[in-house]
């Protein structure tokens, strides 16, 4: 990877408001993050020498470590989009869940208008309704949680 194809990421990244870029190629990987003052901070390492690096005693080590974890018990579901949160079809409407309510996958569990349109946002996931993060008709911003399932 030469000066110029990074230049032409940085271009990219200004162009298109993103605030981290990674890349892969040819055995080295660049991540470009741009920091909240505007500077753009170059992280690049050797992916082959990395993993050659990496033991086998170490790897079985963390496998071993991993899967004493368990696995989350609650899902959050986010907000795919920007918009306003609505809990109900209409005012007067019952709210789609509540807590405690049993979601299955591609149940409506919610509304969001954005620009004058109302979108049906769908459950991915299934399980109960631990928590609901917001309240009805304000303003989300993308990714940011509304449910919790358990």
């Amino acid at each position: 990877m030469n000066i110029k194809e990074i230049k032409e990421m940085i271009q990219l990244m200004n162009e298109n408001s993103l605030t981290e870029l990674e890349l892969e190629k040819e055995g080295l990987r660049i991540c470009l993050r741009k920091s909240s003052s505007g500077t753009i901070e170059q992280i690049s390492r050797e992916t082959a020498a990395v993993a050659a690096a990496v033991s086998k005693a170490q790897e079985a080590q963390a496998a071993k470590e991993a899967a004493k974890i368990p696995p989350p018990a609650r899902t959050v579901v986010r907000s795919p989009m920007v918009g306003t949160f609505y809990a109900s079809p209409a005012p007067d409407a019952p709210a789609f869940v509540q807590v405690g309510s049993q979601v299955e996958v591609g149940q409506v569990i919610c509304i969001i208008e954005a620009m004058k349109l109302m979108n049906e946002i769908k459950s991915e996931f299934r399980g109960k309704v631990v928590a609901i993060n917001i309240n009805n008709g304000d303003p989300v911003e993308f990714g940011q949680p509304l449910f919790l399932l358990e």
